[in-house]
């Protein structure tokens, strides 16, 4: 990443020094080696590098906790919803475990778990 670059991706208002952008420019291509091909990782990787700087490591720590607990809620509840419908679907023959799988976006073996095989 080019400093141009990232001056554009952060705004005009940032709220950074000049050499808290050089540590941002060096943490930006560490993130991008170490994220690859993944463009969403890195830009959450980068994100997080700059709340850092701006605003806080307890304030950052706290909210990316908080997020990933509601993240992980929500997962709990769709397979919850999941297995029912694989319980119902495939108990009624109109599902096959395999195509449910396929469908719910989960290995088959987590469906046949479901299933108490």
């Amino acid at each position: 990443m080019q400093r141009y670059e990232l001056e554009a991706w952060l705004g005009d208002d940032h709220g950074l020094t000049e050499s808290q952008l050089d540590e941002l420019l060096g943490q930006a291509d560490e993130i991008n080696t170490r994220a690859g091909d993944d463009h969403d990782e890195a830009r959450e990787a980068l994100t997080a590098a700059y709340r850092l700087m701006s605003e806080g490591a307890d304030t950052v720590v706290a909210d990316l906790a908080q997020r990933r607990a509601a993240a992980r809620a929500a997962e709990l509840d769709a397979l919850a919803g999941l297995q029912q419908v694989a319980l119902t679907l495939i108990g009624s023959g109109d599902a096959t475990e395999a195509g449910f799988a396929r469908q719910a976006g989960v290995d088959r073996m987590t469906v046949r778990k479901w299933l108490g095989k």
